[in-house]
């Protein structure tokens, strides 16, 4: 079970920069401590200490935080009120929910004089008949009990009937303490049983591996019985007791240390191969070098992988496929989608023996037609060339003028509107045998 450790103290104090001896506020709840230890040493200038919900069976090791003002003990497994005598600027103290059944403890409260509120409500101490007379007449200090003021009439009756609400106390206390002892013996034997049971169990399990072994038969896994045993802890009823609270805290942090555990366990990347409409993904998880060649034989598609030299080949894994071709090294996928349909049947795989390489041959299921276009370069070398030699003519050029300024009909609108006729513009005749020659340079 956890305990008050410096590095725990140190995370709750973030709001004081780390530092435990100046420390004047510290929350330590819901973290299933124990035993209170450590405080007196390292933080001795505290004013509020909460230490609810927790399973804190005895108050300890608190008599030298003379500044304390507010002490939360609630929802603990407190059966007893001692040891609070040196808390001497003690003003609250809570101890709601706690199993507080022998009320004459409060007797220890009486040295503490600034202590003004007491809150025992939820204890089995509050049944008893007398209870709150009981205790405003032995704590003449306090103001409030329970969260209710003490009038001045209350505090002169409860001193008026003292001796008879002791009286009540104290057997109220004694049946209190016969079915306490009865809920002690229970759990005992629920242990008992329990612990019997376990035994029992481990004796079948051995019997069971002995004739699985003989049988060749699987046995349940380790998860499957501990996943059995949570659901009948967690089945059986269960009882408002100290004993309880630990067996049930115990069992939770359990159960959550084992999800922590099954959290942190690394998840192995699992890659996608295919799209949510089934086409190949192209994926080298293995991160090796590969050729893939469809263009230099026409009858077969070629994939050369660069595999390890010293390689297993049991470790190396090929699937092909119509539309694509996947190589598992050792785990680890390569796969590439194939430019044609292959024939699977027809495919080979073969190991290079001196580099390792993999070098898969896979026949096409059409042939191409014609052949690819190194092959054509190849042939067009090979051809011889052509003894005619055939003289280039020079390039016939057009000249095109762009028109400036507005269309010619336009001009001779305005023109005959103004009363002057257009003038006539003689067209340039241009020979239909004229060559311009480049060589000849342009007029300036």
């Amino acid at each position: 079970m956890p305990r008050i450790t410096m590095e725990l103290l140190r995370k709750r104090s973030e709001h004081n920069e780390g530092e435990i001896s100046t420390l004047e506020e510290l929350s330590l709840h819901q973290e299933n401590i124990e035993r209170i230890e450590l405080l007196n040493q390292a933080c001795r200038n505290l004013k509020i200490l909460l230490l609810q919900y927790n399973l804190i069976s005895k108050i300890e090791n608190l008599n030298k935080l003379k500044q304390l003002e507010y002490l939360n003990l609630a929802l603990n497994n407190i059966e007893v009120i001692e040891n609070l005598e040196g808390l001497e600027s003690l003003k609250k103290l809570d101890l709601t929910v706690n199993f507080i059944g022998d009320i004459r403890g409060v007797k220890c409260l009486r040295d503490n004089q600034h202590l003004e509120q007491l809150i025992l409500s939820g204890n089995p101490c509050c049944e008893y008949e007398g209870y709150r007379e009981y205790v405003i007449a032995t704590l003449p200090q306090i103001r409030e009990l329970d969260l209710q003021k003490i009038d001045r009439s209350e505090r002169i009756k409860s001193l008026q009937c003292y001796a008879e609400a002791q009286g009540d106390v104290i057997r109220g206390y004694r049946k209190y303490a016969t079915s306490r002892e009865t809920q002690k013996v229970r759990y005992r034997e629920r242990e008992e049983k329990r612990g019997e049971g376990d035994e029992e169990g481990v004796r079948i399990t051995e019997i069971r591996d002995d004739e699985e072994e003989s049988e060749k038969n699987t046995s349940t896994t380790q998860a499957e019985e501990s996943a059995t045993e949570d659901a009948k802890f967690w089945s059986a009823p269960s009882y408002h007791t100290p004993e309880d609270r630990v067996a049930i805290a115990k069992k939770a942090m359990e159960r959550s240390e084992r999800n922590e555990s099954k959290d942190d366990e690394p998840k192995k990347h699992v890659p996608k191969l295919f799209n949510p409409e089934g086409k190949p993904y192209n994926v080298n998880q293995a991160k090796v070098p590969f050729l893939l060649d469809d263009e230099d034989d026409r009858d077969n598609v070629i994939l050369e992988v660069g595999l390890y030299k010293h390689l297993d080949t049991s470790l190396v894994d090929v699937d092909v496929r119509p539309d694509y071709v996947r190589v598992t090294i050792k785990g680890k996928v390569l796969q590439l989608v194939l430019p044609c349909e292959v024939a699977v049947d027809k495919s080979l795989a073969q190991r290079n023996v001196t580099t390792g390489n993999l070098l898969l041959t896979m026949p096409r299921i059409t042939k191409l037609a014609s052949l690819s276009v190194p092959a054509q370069a190849k042939r067009a070398k090979e051809k011889p060339k052509c003894a005619i030699s055939v003289r280039a003519t020079p390039e016939v050029t057009k000249r095109e003028f762009l028109e400036i300024g507005p269309p010619k009909e336009d001009i001779d609108e305005l023109l005959r509107i103004v009363g002057k006729e257009p003038a006539k513009v003689t067209k340039k005749k241009i020979v239909e045998d004229f060559v311009d020659d480049p060589n000849v340079p342009p007029l300036e």
